[in-house]
């Protein structure tokens, strides 16, 4: 069978194209997980951003597939209608599975007929989409596969729920990345991929979508498997690996190892980035933050969230960020920082503020702690993802003012509080973050020369988009250039050239298309 599989181009405001194109890790591990008889084609659509319907329409004719396979996140949706109307008028009888966050929490999204969606996969993809696959090939009844929805007739049918695999049984077959048909991935001009070494957490922030999608749980690849991963794709040519695990510190011990086992097979000489807790980092102190950068990791995302403790129990992220001593509560977020970047590595600081309860000064101190303490700001509003705790509580209590979920992008303020307008927060955190993002320039340049002379004067102009002369000398405000960002950021979401099937549809019916979030 001929598959094409496919990642949207839409990208986040604080992961621009210009410096950083990240593979998506989900569709190398779909193909590696296939039976190799197949033939597998992988296309990440934010590495053609300015000419995905060239693109597609090149991807179609050259490959000529049978069944095509999308991931799709929420703020992505219309963009994936737009991909499947299009192949749809290329090979008019190709079939199309989705997956991902968005299909598996919200699949009554995805289920109206003139989408032409034919079978939706509901969490973990690695081994439905292969029954998948295989039950398509062999004529067997769909409902004997787990974890999927299929088209039957002028409706859906569900099947059993799947359990999330079992890493450490060998249940996910290493990842395909010979199947990719693009290439261009980049870190600061430095080819980059992406590894896998756990899947799952524990925790249960009220805005995250891991456990609302798999379960509240914890599985590790083991170590020699992971160390192959990473030499694999330092083989094919990446010179930055981006350690993509929901949580990686929920096993400190086993990081550790990792590192370990990185520098002993001397692929410590590679840049790493990785995503973690707080309070793990901070309690490990000087000896972990030593030992990864011994192990090359140069970027590490915390996950901060907020540094007000109030704002921490309506995430419901106190747990994770906070140690509990006889002198009480404290919030971990400083230390970890502090010894990071003591050891030479870079804070990439993950907040989130307008909050329900938030006034100006809770998110004045949030975005003042940004620009003292993190390197490269990644500062988000609380945005209602479908099936998240913070999704119910902010649809009982009437918070969600923009339903539109191409805007749910994190950087787009889409509820309102008791004592802000979203509008306001979002200015707020637009006009902090341009200026704590050109003051990581300098960073980069002593790291990668030569990529910020090409790029530097496109990476100001895309920090500082709606700026004009005007705004340069004051003869217009802060709150004009802002109003065109805005403007340019919606232009920005329209990547395909081709209509959207349920707007068409709204339009003849003479209303707003209503698709569930």
């Amino acid at each position: 069978m001929r598959i094409l599989l496919l990642s949207m181009p839409d990208s986040f405001e604080h992961t621009p194209t210009i410096a950083i194109r990240i593979p998506n890790g989900a569709l190398v591990s779909l193909a590696g997980n296939l039976d190799p008889h197949h033939q597998v084609a992988i296309a990440d659509l934010v590495l053609a951003q300015s000419s995905v319907r060239r693109t597609v329409e090149q991807l179609i004719e050259q490959h000529r597939p049978d069944l095509v396979g999308l991931s799709v996140m929420t703020f992505q949706r219309a963009t994936a209608r737009r991909v499947i109307a299009l192949i749809r008028s290329l090979k008019p009888e190709v079939r199309f599975v989705i997956g991902g966050y968005d299909p598996s929490l919200a699949p009554d999204a995805w289920t109206h007929p003139d989408l032409g969606v034919d079978f939706i996969v509901r969490g973990e993809g690695d081994v439905t989409f292969r029954e998948l696959v295989r039950a398509m090939e062999d004529g067997r009844p769909f409902g004997e596969i787990a974890g999927l929805l299929y088209r039957d007739g002028d409706h859906f049918r569900t099947t059993p729920h799947r359990e999330a695999a079992r890493l450490e049984r060998g249940d996910i077959r290493p990842p395909n990345r010979a199947a990719r048909a693009l290439s261009g991935y980049t870190l600061m001009g430095r080819p980059i991929d992406v590894v896998e070494t756990s899947r799952g957490c524990t925790f249960d922030c009220s805005f995250c979508s891991i456990i609302e999608m798999r379960g509240r749980n914890f599985f590790r690849f083991p170590i020699e498997r992971v160390i192959d991963d990473i030499r694999d794709a330092r083989d094919r040519g990446a010179r930055s690996i981006f350690l993509v695990d929901d949580n990686i510190t929920l096993d400190v011990d086993r990081f550790e190892s990792l590192c370990h086992a990185i520098i002993d097979a001397g692929l410590h000489r590679l840049d790493y980035l990785v995503q973690g807790m707080t309070a793990p980092i901070a309690s490990r102190g000087d000896a972990l933050a030593a030992l990864m950068r011994r192990a090359g990791f140069r970027y590490v995302f915390l996950g901060i969230e907020n540094v007000l403790d109030e704002d921490l129990v309506f995430l419901k992220a106190r747990a994770k960020n906070s140690r509990v001593s006889a002198a009480g509560r404290t919030n971990m977020s400083l230390a970890a920082v502090n010894v990071l970047r003591r050891h030479g590595m870079l804070v990439v600081g993950g907040l989130i503020v307008g909050n329900p309860g938030d006034r100006r000064e809770s998110v004045a101190a949030n975005l003042e702690f940004a620009r003292r303490h993190v390197d490269w700001p990644y500062i988000q509003h609380p945005t209602p993802y479908p099936g998240t705790p913070m999704t119910r509580d902010f649809e009982q209590r009437g918070l969600v003012v923009n339903s539109q979920p191409d805007e749910y992008d994190g950087t787009t303020a889409v509820t309102r509080g008791e004592h802000l307008d979203p509008e306001e927060v979002e200015f707020m955190r637009w006009k902090a973050e341009r200026w704590m993002k050109v003051r990581h320039i300098p960073t980069v340049f002593r790291h990668d020369p030569w990529f910020v002379l090409r790029n530097g004067r496109r990476m100001l102009a895309h920090t500082f988009r709606g700026t004009t002369w005007r705004s340069i000398f004051g003869l217009e405000e802060d709150r004009d250039v802002f109003q065109r960002y805005r403007a340019i950021r919606r232009r920005e979401r329209q990547y395909v050239d081709w209509p959207d099937p349920l707007q068409q549809l709204s339009e003849l019916r003479g209303s707003a298309p209503t698709v569930p979030c």
